[in-house]
């Protein structure tokens, strides 16, 4: 920095504080940011284990992309999605938990200690639980992303009683979309399945299920082409794939059910997946490596609720607690 001193120029060094090294070494490294993952922390750092968690770039998982939650017990009122996260984060910091919101990019389960190797850091541990969900299949189309929360939503169970007495839309073929329509004749006055193919994958039970139901109507050969609306989701714009005709149709809400992705890339052939791309666990919540465990959607693929995730963090971090207690 220059100064002035009666007339004459001098230098005046600045120092800087020495940037601390981060520390990179951890018992537990905890490998996701939603439900699942934040109840691991809570658990392996009451336990007394060092635990760092990765939350990617998205901290807090698909919550945060939802509005109301109702079924998250200990709100009476509910609860906001985000704002669970936001609670769920701060009461594993208070445990004791090292966060930070960087992406896992490379894994090594080779030898001990592992390596995790992020955008800016390489992280060693003693133990590993992945937590890192699972994302909807996104249809692509206009208004989706603008209604997301406000009557686009990809989960019946979490959302279907909101749409009480409205006609409601379901996207899909598969067992899973015709699960979610009967499900939701329990709150909407019709519900629309619209399919861009003549016939159902779903099995023949749900087929003949929904079919005998009088408030589910099939489109065949069909899509939705557009959501709009003012604020939320008033109505679509059906496209027949054939003749190319399209047709408004007044809705309240449109559920989004052709599969989920699981968030597994940089493990694969790192530990065993499924054919769909989903953790298989041997024992338990124990993947295919010895000292890796899983937990939440990443692995389940038939609840993926908010509750059942935290539900398997909890599981995850106690396996590990042992795993860790029987290595010493």
């Amino acid at each position: 920095m220059m100064a002035s001193d009666s007339g004459s120029t001098v230098m005046i060094e600045k120092e800087f504080p020495k940037s601390e090294k981060r520390k990179t070494n951890f018992d537990v490294i905890i490998i996701g940011g939603g439900p699942a993952g934040y109840t691991s922390g809570i658990y392996c750092s009451r336990a007394r284990h060092e635990t760092l968690i990765l939350t990617g770039v998205l901290p807090g998982g698909q919550l945060v992309n939802t509005t109301e939650v109702e079924n998250y017990p200990g709100f009476e009122h509910g609860v906001m999605g985000p704002d669970l996260m936001i609670t769920m984060r701060k009461q594993t910091e208070r445990m004791g938990a090292k966060i930070i919101d960087d992406e896992v990019i490379d894994v090594d389960f080779r030898h001990k200690p592992f390596k995790i190797l992020t955008a800016s850091e390489e992280y060693e541990c003693k133990a590993v639980i992945i937590a890192t969900g699972a994302s909807p299949r996104k249809l692509g189309i206009a208004g989706e992303q603008t209604y997301g929360g406000k009557g686009v939503s990809y989960c019946a169970t979490c959302d279907g009683p909101f749409f009480r007495n409205q006609e409601i839309v379901v996207v899909g073929g598969g067992d899973s979309a015709i699960e979610e329509a009967t499900f939701l004749t329990k709150f909407g006055k019709k519900v629309h399945v619209i399919h861009r193919k003549d016939q159902l994958r779903a099995s023949k039970v749900m087929q003949e299920r929904a079919f005998s139901n009088p408030k589910i109507e099939m489109h065949w050969n069909t899509v939705v082409s557009d959501i709009s609306g003012d604020g939320k989701v008033q109505s679509v714009i059906l496209s027949d794939v054939k003749s190319n005709v399209k047709t408004s149709l007044s809705v309240g809400a449109v559920f989004v059910a052709i599969g989920h992705e699981p968030n597994t890339k940089v493990f694969k052939d790192r530990v065993e997946l499924d054919e769909q791309g989903y953790i298989k666990l041997k024992d338990h919540t124990k993947t295919s490596i010895q000292g890796v465990f899983a937990a939440g959607d990443v692995h389940d693929h038939r609840y993926r609720q908010a509750i059942t995730a935290a539900g398997f963090g909890c599981m995850a971090a106690i396996d590990v607690d042992r795993y860790l207690t029987e290595s010493k």
